[in-house]
């Protein structure tokens, strides 16, 4: 099960990109929000993936943030919605615009994204409302984090990646906060996602 993959981006289109790894092209679908914050092609990228098995298919879906990906998990949960309408959610409204419309039962402001209805809308407040409670505690976290250390989608990338390898997100902070301090605010704002982690893990060893 491929859980994430670093690479450079060969090709992007309207709802999915190709990243090479090595020399292995492969096809990973995002919400326009995801796409959006892509590099340029050539450019180095690191997502975190949902593999999806199907009888016919393997497909990945991919995410620059790790509480995307916790969201898009999470939007699958409920009935009815499988990943393409969950990664069409993702792409209709913000994280903290769509974590707050199912925490306030906004179903008019849930039925403006494309392919919810006024039913997928109600089952989406029912079923998640507690779940988005607890996922929006977590945003406003990591979100306080970016503020203190910097707010560039490389940085928040190397954040996402080292809490996704298994250390708290205040130790994560921490590290990178500790790299930052060591080589300076201007070097700092100029490295990449790949060597933010490097530094950042080496920092933590």
């Amino acid at each position: 099960m491929i859980a994430s993959l670093t690479g450079k981006i060969q090709y992007i289109a309207s709802d999915r990109c190709v990243v090479d790894v090595r020399g292995v092209g492969y096809e990973v679908f995002m919400s326009t929000e995801g796409l959006s914050r892509l590099p340029e092609k050539g450019e180095d990228v690191f997502f975190h993936i949902h593999t999806n098995v199907r009888e016919d298919a393997i497909v990945l879906f991919g995410f620059g943030e790790r509480l995307e990906k916790e969201m898009f998990l999470t939007l699958k949960t409920v009935s009815g919605i499988g990943p393409k309408l969950a990664l069409a959610i993702l792409s209709g409204m913000q994280l903290d615009s769509l974590s707050q419309a199912i925490s306030s039962e906004d179903i008019k402001g849930l039925t403006t994204i494309s392919g919810v209805g006024k039913k997928t809308a109600e089952r989406l407040c029912v079923e998640l409302k507690d779940k988005v409670a607890d996922f929006r505690s977590t945003t406003s976290a990591v979100s306080a984090t970016a503020t203190t250390l910097g707010s560039s989608s490389d940085l928040t990338d190397a954040l996402s990646a080292l809490i996704n390898l298994g250390y708290p997100d205040p130790v994560a902070r921490e590290a990178l906060g500790s790299v930052k301090k060591q080589i300076g605010d201007e070097t700092f704002a100029k490295m990449k996602v790949e060597e933010l982690i490097r530094e950042g893990l080496r920092s933590l060893a």
